[in-house]
């Protein structure tokens, strides 16, 4: 039997409760779900990408289902790479969807045989971003809640101004 993988990707500069939330979730789809730290040369991250793969490893805490990658180049050859049938990806609002519909019909474009996966997130999750956790660090304010704790140790490195709840 062919085990059905998902790739999740993205920047994960840091990672949040909310992916997290969604890699469990699509675990009730997907046999294993691949966390990918994917390369963005338009964005400026915080952390590098050794950073962020310790910072998910540390937070899924050895599941056997969820396994912690980085890729570049494009997506839909990680998951042929990978023997991944699927993308899952978290809509948080709006704007999400419409970015997100772009993406995955240009994924769809390059590789016909890839499929998008969209899950909607939790409402407890709904406000949280990577930049807007990065931008409240920076300013002093507590992220505590929001991260997992590996993320939250390494935001306390890069931002000893930072309050702890």
């Amino acid at each position: 039997m062919n085990k059905k993988i998902a790739v999740c990707p993205g920047s994960f500069d840091p990672i949040t409760y909310g992916h997290l939330d969604i890699v469990r979730r699509g675990l009730c789809v997907f046999d294993k779900v691949i966390i990918a730290v994917g390369h963005n040369p338009l964005k400026k991250d915080l952390f590098s990408t050794e950073e962020k793969l310790e910072m998910i490893t540390e937070s899924v805490e050895a599941n056997p289902r969820i396994e912690v990658d980085s890729f570049e180049g494009l997506l839909v050859d990680y998951l042929q790479t990978v023997g991944a049938c699927a993308i899952l990806r978290g809509l948080r609002v709006i704007s999400d969807f419409e970015m997100e519909l772009q993406l995955a019909l240009m994924n769809r474009r390059l590789c016909d045989k890839i499929e998008t996966f969209f899950l909607m997130t939790d409402y407890n999750h709904l406000f949280v971003s990577s930049t807007i956790v990065k931008a409240t660090a920076a300013a002093g304010g507590s992220v505590e809640g929001l991260v997992p704790e590996p993320a939250l140790k390494k935001l306390l490195e890069k931002f000893p101004v930072m309050k702890k709840k």
